[in-house]
């Protein structure tokens, strides 16, 4: 089977070498692993796969890197003490399962982690949990106090409070939200494959690829779906945790469990290179961690200030509202065509904006108050959305 090289806009100097050294040397890592790879249907948790996991996790850590654990699992392993043979599709069963599961793989990793010294400590974390801006610091500094503490933070996604329109559905997000959280050096994707391949590996034309210099030029058959019956994921949300992480500057990892010890080296898989122009930290919240409580619909006009001028968005660009939401709220920002173009934390309510729309800002002061001459959003509290986001 051949293999391939995606090309692109990268940090100068950033060929696949530099990228697998520099997730070998990576001070700070967060390690993703899904359920597929530590459980079955049949039998709940794999003993023999987690400990294989831990004993890479618990050597990097002796080794004096900070190792933090995204773990799925929690579903998987409370489906075969409930008589559950595949994953339940409704959400009642779903946080039944979780319910039941999640203290018996704690309780697993806990042992397991013990065993070699070390103290593992538990964080449940739900969309809304990074989404709101004082449970996002919340979350950054319990993960920061283990860590400086010698802990694993453990950190799994609360299946058990979750609902269908508000929670993450996977892990791959939630863990490259949580390295951007700790500031990580390196994220490393632990899957049931052991590259990223231009198509389900199954097909006889599908070709590994080793190195991704920009996951935005990255063009991939992603359409078939993971592991029946256990995970929720799929290469899909990987891509995506990937465009997350390396907006943030961090360098990415995809391959299989069973090479956990080689890819904290950086010598297997798939590696992906950052792009060479971050996104502020404080914006990477907004732009991908927040849930957006509306839209506001812009004209032509609008959009060109925004994506081209790098200006605020005034109400008189301003030609639709959707959805409920307070001053204060994240909202989705788009053009006459539906294409959202940015994402901005929004000054008026949905409830004032109406009657502000096509209006310049001194008309408002002088109809309404000076309160209302401000912008609607302004330029340092949005963030454009790119290609692929």
């Amino acid at each position: 089977m051949t293999e391939r090289r995606v090309t692109g806009s990268h940090r100068r100097g950033e060929d696949e070498a530099g990228v697998r050294e520099s997730i070998a040397g990576a001070r700070r890592v967060v390690v993703k692993v899904g359920s597929s790879s530590i459980s079955s249907a049949t039998s709940g948790m794999d003993t023999m796969r987690l400990a294989g996991l831990v004993k890479a996790l618990a050597d990097a850590h002796d080794a004096g890197r900070d190792v933090v654990l995204v773990s799925s699992g929690a579903i998987s392993a409370g489906m075969s003490p409930l008589g559950l043979a595949r994953r339940p599709r409704d959400l009642a069963h779903q946080q039944a399962a979780a319910a039941v599961g999640q203290g018996l793989l704690m309780e697993r990793y806990t042992e397991l982690f013990a065993a070699r010294g070390l103290l593992a400590g538990q964080l449940l974390l739900t969309v809304d949990d990074m989404t709101r801006q004082a449970s996002y610091r919340n979350a950054s500094r319990t993960l920061g106090t283990l860590l400086r503490m010698g802990a694993v933070p453990i950190v799994n996604e609360n299946d058990t409070v979750a609902t269908h329109e508000i929670r993450f559905g996977d892990n791959d997000r939630l863990a490259a939200l949580v390295a951007q959280v700790v500031r990580a050096d390196a994220l490393i994707l632990l899957s049931d494959v052991s590259a990223l391949y231009t198509s389900h590996p199954d097909e006889p034309d599908s070709e590994r690829i080793g190195f991704v210099a920009d996951v935005d030029s990255l063009t991939v058959d992603t359409h078939r779906a993971g592991s029946a019956g256990i995970g929720s994921g799929g290469m899909t949300t990987k891509v995506q945790a990937v465009q997350i992480a390396a907006g943030s500057g961090i360098p990415v990892l995809l391959t299989s469990a069973q090479e956990a010890e080689r890819a904290l080296a950086g010598a297997t898989g798939t590696v992906f290179a950052p792009v060479d122009h971050m996104r502020p930290r404080r914006l990477m919240w907004l732009a991908y961690a927040s849930q957006s409580r509306g839209r506001l619909t812009l004209d032509e006009g609008a959009v060109h200030a925004l994506t081209v001028r790098k200006a605020s968005l005034l109400a008189a660009g301003v030609t639709g509202v959707s959805g409920d939401f307070l001053a204060g709220d994240p909202v989705e920002l788009a053009g006459p065509d539906g294409v959202v173009v940015a994402r901005g934390i929004v000054n008026f309510s949905s409830g004032d904006l109406p009657a502000m729309l096509g209006h310049s800002s001194t008309e408002l002061a002088s109809a309404m108050g000076a309160e209302y001459e401000r912008e609607v959003v302004h330029r340092d509290m949005l963030v454009l959305m790119q290609h692929g986001d």
